[in-house]
């Protein structure tokens, strides 16, 4: 029986940890092409996939050999940060023969095109994979909050934040082994128990526009496809 999407449109929030592997920091490809062939097999699904992709793999490795930085600097850096994992991303994609558009917060016309919602709309509806980088383009924001932005602003279904762990629980499971697993909660729940899903900001926005989110572990191969044909694949935030 051929395989059905529960979503039309997504977006997916990687971090840039994700992307080290076993590295301290960095790009690891072997771990790029894997994420590359679930989203790959997503697409084929009839999928229209954003991604929003963080840069604490390459700021980390900064951070470690700089002092001072001033916050808003270091900001900038982070962004920065976000389109060296874009690149490195688009060209994995694109080596598996996906069509793509990297679209830039921060004007940077050689290498990608300034976002513009409608634009944006338009390549996702032609089949193109939506790479979001430099988050919302200002200091003081992350890339949570840059995912629940964009997501907002596509109309996506469904934010999934792909992580290292198969949901969300009530401590931190790579520290607790005695950490329960919760398949799912409500917005207001996550924000009275103070669970560390996504930042305040983004999981507002997420709330305010009833835009739910899956938490899911993406290192997992053919996790990406579970979640989007499968009940029970990680964890659910709802209104």
């Amino acid at each position: 029986m051929a395989l059905t999407s529960k979503y039309k449109r997504i977006l997916l929030k990687l971090s840039g940890e994700s992307l080290m592997g076993d590295q301290e920091f960095g790009i690891d490809p072997k771990v790029v092409s894997q994420f590359v062939d679930d989203i790959v097999a997503a697409h084929h699904l009839g999928v229209e996939i954003a991604v929003v992709i963080g840069g604490g793999n390459i700021y980390r490795g900064v951070k470690s050999s700089v002092d001072g930085v001033q916050k808003v600097q270091g900001d900038y850096m982070g962004m920065l940060a976000t389109m060296i994992n874009c690149l490195a991303f688009q060209n994995s994609l694109e080596t598996k023969g996906l069509y793509t558009r990297l679209m830039s917060a921060i004007t940077m016309t050689a290498i990608a095109e300034p976002f513009i919602r409608r634009k944006a709309i338009r390549h996702l509806e032609k089949g193109r994979i939506v790479i979001f980088g430099s988050g919302t383009g200002n200091p003081y924001f992350t890339t949570d909050t840059a995912a629940a932005l964009r997501a907002s602003e596509i109309d996506a279904e469904a934010v999934l934040k792909g992580t290292r762990v198969d949901g969300i629980y009530d401590s931190d499971p790579e520290k607790n082994p005695n950490a329960v697993r919760i398949p799912e909660i409500t917005y207001s729940d996550v924000l009275s128990k103070g669970l560390r899903i996504m930042d305040l900001t983004a999981i507002t926005m997420c709330q305010e526009n009833k835009l739910p989110i899956i938490v899911f572990n993406m290192n997992e191969k053919g996790n990406l496809l579970r979640v989007l044909t499968e009940e029970g694949v990680g964890s659910k935030v709802i209104p």
